[in-house]
C-alpha cells in the first residue's frame, strides 16, 4: 500500500473531487476542480469545499511519516473567492517533534493567486500506517 491508496479511504474528500498530486516527507500537493456542487448560494466555491481540499493536503503531509496523525486544531482564512477552474493546496510541515506537528497550507487558483491559508496542528498516535514513510 502507498500513502495515495491509504488516503483514498478519505471518502468525503474523494467525493468532493479532491485529488492528491504529490507527497514527499512533510509535504503534499492536492487539487480540486470547482464544479456546480462546490458553489454556495452566492455562486462561489463554498468555504467547506476549500477547507476539505486544504485538510486532505494537511493529512497527506503529516501522515507521510507512516504514523497515524489526526488534526487537533485547524484554522482557515479566506482571501479571494473563485467560481471555476482548479484550486491547489500546498502543505508544508513546519514543526514536527514527538507527538505534535504543525502544518501550513496555501490554497491558490490556476494563476497562483492566494485564495486561502490553512494552519493545522496534528497529534501523532502510536499507530503505524500500512505503507513505508515517504522519502
Amino acid at each position: 500500500m502507498t500513502i495515495y491508496e491509504f488516503l483514498e479511504g478519505d471518502a468525503f474528500a474523494l467525493h468532493a473531487g479532491v485529488e492528491l498530486l504529490e507527497v514527499e516527507s512533510g509535504y503534499a500537493r492536492a487539487r480540486m476542480k470547482i464544479g456546480p456542487m462546490h458553489l454556495n448560494a452566492g455562486g462561489v466555491c463554498q468555504g467547506g469545499a476549500i477547507f476539505t481540499l486544504a485538510d486532505l493536503a494537511f493529512a497527506a503531509a503529516t501522515n507521510s511519516h507512516a504514523q497515524l496523525t489526526f488534526s487537533i486544531n485547524s484554522t482557515i482564512n479566506f482571501f479571494k473567492s473563485e467560481s471555476e477552474g482548479f484550486l491547489y493546496a500546498e502543505a508544508n510541515e513546519v514543526f514536527s517533534r514527538n507527538r505534535l506537528t504543525n502544518c501550513e497550507v496555501s490554497v491558490t487558483n490556476d494563476t497562483g493567486e492566494l485564495i486561502a491559508t490553512f494552519v493545522g496542528t496534528g497529534y501523532r498516535k502510536d499507530i503505524e500506517l500500512p505503507f513505508p514513510p515517504v522519502p
